[in-house]
């Protein structure tokens, strides 16, 4: 296995991943893509804490969440019909199923929000789940982020009722703002990069949203990340997320790298049920195989 470079902003900490891999992290500390607000030079809201001393006991902290017996309750190929199971937010991207898998392109005006491309299950989930599938860059980008949502619900507030199907008309745009100001969710951005288009790494974010008018500050989970070496294009990663409570527990593989990361939630209530989607925005495509969600028997 390779060494992957990746920084933790201001202080320097190591991971020790399987077998002889280590791993150096940075946190992100500016307001980037995944919230559709200014990018570099302003200061990230609700950020800019230490991360714990990481290294072997990130390796432990996942194995620890995935020692249960987990039962699937959701499986997808990728090779059939994707309205089977999943449903689309946005009227510009585009969907489509083959032997290879299914691929999510968004469309291709930067900084167009009609642009933007949420596809979600249709089923709900409850309580901690296990999310695993394959993910294959079919983009150049270096702008633009993807991101995992992690059992979304509505507000409850006017017409955002608690399923968030029942008002999926007014999300026809789905301007980042439809999500923030008005779900309770999780987010994880991943494959993501700022907007300027001088990103040489990606980074990996993730978010509690809260609906009661901050927008996205203080949504944001610690750490965060930046990696120059994960999610190239064409080459296929293994992605596994748990949610067990209030952590996020995430492992990245390809052939050459693993790398694990750990957000903590310690201030924001509590997540248990909902839709789990993934987002693409504007100019970002890729391939996904075996989309599986595994809850605890």
């Amino acid at each position: 296995m390779k060494q992957s470079s990746l920084r933790i902003s201001r202080v320097v900490a190591f991971l020790a991943f399987f077998g002889s891999v280590g791993v150096q992290a940075t946190a992100v500390d500016t307001e980037a893509a995944d919230g559709d607000l200014p990018l570099r030079g302003r200061e990230h809201p609700g950020h800019g804490v230490t991360a714990p001393d990481r290294g072997e006991g990130e390796k432990e902290a996942f194995m620890q969440a995935d020692q249960r017996n987990w039962r699937v309750v959701f499986h997808d190929e990728g090779t059939g019909d994707w309205q089977e199971q999943w449903f689309l937010d946005g009227e510009v991207g585009t969907v489509t199923n083959d032997e290879d898998g299914m691929t999510l392109t968004a469309g291709p005006e930067f900084r167009n929000d009609a642009h933007h491309m949420v596809l979600w299950t249709k089923d709900s989930f409850e309580g901690d789940v296990k999310i695993e599938f394959e993910y294959t860059r079919t983009d150049d980008e270096n702008r633009a982020v993807n991101i995992l949502f992690i059992q979304a619900t509505g507000s409850g507030e006017g017409p955002h009722a608690k399923d968030i199907r029942a008002w999926d008309h007014l999300r026809r745009v789905p301007a980042m703002s439809n999500y923030f100001n008005n779900m309770h969710v999780y987010h994880i951005s991943f494959a993501a990069f700022t907007n300027d288009g001088l990103a040489t790494s990606s980074y990996l974010r993730a978010r509690r949203y809260m609906p009661d008018g901050r927008r996205l500050r203080g949504t944001g989970l610690q750490p965060e990340y930046e990696s120059a070496t994960l999610f190239e294009p064409g080459v296929p990663h293994r992605i596994a997320v748990i949610k067990r409570d209030r952590d996020l527990h995430l492992r990245i593989e390809n052939a050459d790298e693993t790398f694990l990361a750990h957000f903590r939630n310690t201030a924001l209530p509590v997540i248990t049920e909902g839709r789990i989607g993934i987002r693409h925005m504007f100019t970002r495509s890729a391939r996904y195989r075996n989309f599986t969600v595994s809850v605890p028997e």
